[in-house]
């Protein structure tokens, strides 16, 4: 197994130049990994890379996975320092519950809240295929278990509709 040409693309874009000491002591990890997130998860949904990143940090930031976060956050200040970040007047509303419902998703534990802020996306116009498009984007940062629950939440407040 080797790391795809578009998952090296994906990780350069993201934090060019980085290279991680898990290529050295885990390659194989490090390929699946990267296969995973930069890759097979990016290609799900139609999330910008502004708003998977700042799901990407809301969930790194609630699961406490500082070595991750560092990471995150350099590569958003590096590309933002002098643009939107200074810039900027606050969050929409829209982009606060994406956020909300991504720190509840990486807690776990959180399912009744969780279903709470699905409504709450859904009133603000975070439809569902947005948010199970966070959901996958999470998936490597999270983990299965809290992913699963999540699914199940947002298929009980907002069930797949059939054609």
């Amino acid at each position: 197994m080797s790391i795809s040409e578009s998952a090296n693309r994906n990780h350069e874009k993201w934090f060019p130049n980085h290279k991680s000491t898990l290529k050295v002591t885990d390659p194989e990890f490090i390929e699946l990994f990267d296969n995973f997130a930069f890759d097979e998860v990016l290609s799900h949904g139609d999330l910008d890379d502004r708003t998977r990143l700042q799901m990407i940090l809301a969930a790194l930031i609630a699961g406490q996975a500082l070595g991750e976060y560092q990471q995150h956050i350099n590569r958003h200040l590096s590309g933002n320092c002098f643009g939107d970040t200074y810039t900027r007047t606050g969050l929409d509303v829209k982009t606060r519950e994406l956020l909300t419902f991504s720190m509840l998703l990486a807690l776990g534990g959180c399912e009744p809240q969780l279903k709470g802020h699905i409504q709450g996306n859904l009133k603000v116009g975070n439809g569902r295929e947005t948010l199970m498009a966070v959901v996958t984007q999470l998936l490597p940062f999270v983990g299965y278990p809290r992913t699963l629950n999540a699914m199940r939440c947002l298929n009980e407040v907002a069930p797949e509709s059939k054609p």
